[in-house]
């Protein structure tokens, strides 16, 4: 079996030289890609242009460029449907994936008579399967949603996702996100009181993290914010040089970041929505208690006692790091749960096998 990958960075995650960083879906594909590749499977990833080298195989993985598919530029996507088209007829997969939200949902899916694959998709945010893509976005989310609908596969990351397709009567199949192994000892010293790590985009809130900042400041913050949205970001930046108990990072590769969950007592969420954030993932690994604003899948806060859970409430939010920071007999539980939740719900080997599965 062949399953190939369409994924804008992904294959960053496996160059460990390199120093440039994507995102959470990115990390989800190579980490998947990788396991696959251990177990036999060829998999290829078509990654965005960033310079790569053509057909490099790394860790089992042979990565493709697609050209400037990436950039999120209409002219841009329909100059490289061509390239796209001509690495898939190259490789001939049995499987084309995408992960997440993109119109490149409706390509594959039409490519695949011509090109003899069939398509897959794996939902990463909630948002993909309440139609909330397709209202801000009509005509890219009309063509995903309908992509979506038309593959030969899907897959959803938490239970309320699965609810979510069924409701849309997508049928779906299920495993949960893959974990990125430890690099190097836990150095076991917890240094900064609140961490915060995510792309700059609007739905992330950066300035949400801010706020709490400025209302606590007798407390140390970090902040790893990779540039994105460049006019949120500036803004984002430009604040945060003014707050004296923050520390302020643009950009951490992947092989280097679990350092700053290590060091953290608090992990902060503070975006509208998410799937299954990678982030809680790598809290659990650095026993770093949560703190969420809005995101809470499937239960967790209530089910393993990881942190405190604001339902939306910023003064709540506010509220619980001060006890949090206050109470370290309480804090070193949730840390605790935290990292219980990750040894009871994650587990590389167990998932891959649950996407094999859904293959038939």
């Amino acid at each position: 079996m062949k399953i190939l990958f369409l994924s804008s960075f992904a294959h960053l995650v496996l160059e460990r030289s390199t120093s440039r960083v994507s995102g959470g879906a990115e990390l989800q594909v190579a980490l998947l890609a990788r396991e696959l590749a251990r177990r036999g499977v060829e998999v290829v990833i078509v990654g965005g242009d960033t310079g790569q080298q053509d057909g490099v195989v790394i860790e089992g993985v042979k990565i493709r460029s697609g050209g400037q598919f990436h950039s999120g530029n209409p002219a841009a996507m329909l100059a490289a449907i061509p390239r796209v088209f001509s690495v898939i007829r190259q490789e001939r997969p049995d499987w084309v994936f995408l992960l997440g939200w993109t119109a490149w949902m409706a390509v594959i899916v039409a490519m695949r008579g011509a090109l003899g694959y069939r398509a897959g998709f794996i939902c990463g945010l909630d948002s993909e399967l309440t139609g909330d893509f397709r209202r801000e976005n009509p005509l890219r989310g009309g063509l995903f949603e309908w992509g979506v609908a038309q593959c030969d596969v899907r897959y959803a990351m938490t239970e309320h996702q699965r609810a979510l397709f069924a409701m849309r009567g997508w049928s779906c199949g299920m495993y949960r996100n893959l974990i990125l192994p430890r690099a190097f000892e836990h150095a076991g010293e917890k240094k900064v009181d609140f961490l915060w790590v995510s792309r700059c985009q609007p739905v992330k809130r950066p300035h949400i993290f801010l706020d709490l900042v400025e209302a606590m400041p007798g407390s140390s913050f970090e902040m790893v914010c990779p540039r994105e949205d460049v006019g949120l970001w500036d803004t984002v930046a430009k604040r945060a040089a003014t707050l004296l108990n923050l520390r302020f990072i643009e950009k951490v590769p992947y092989h280097e970041i679990q350092s700053q969950y290590d060091t953290a007592r608090v992990f902060v969420n503070t975006s509208e929505w998410e799937g299954w954030p990678n982030s809680f993932i790598q809290a659990g690994l650095g026993w770093t208690a949560l703190l969420s604003l809005t995101v809470n899948p499937d239960g967790i806060f209530e089910r393993f006692g990881l942190g405190c859970y604001a339902s939306g409430d910023f003064e709540r939010l506010k509220a619980d790091a001060r006890s949090m920071i206050q109470d370290a007999p309480a804090l070193e539980l949730m840390q605790d749960g935290c990292a219980r939740f990750v040894a009871e719900m994650h587990d590389n080997g167990k998932e891959t096998e649950a996407f094999l599965g859904g293959l038939g």
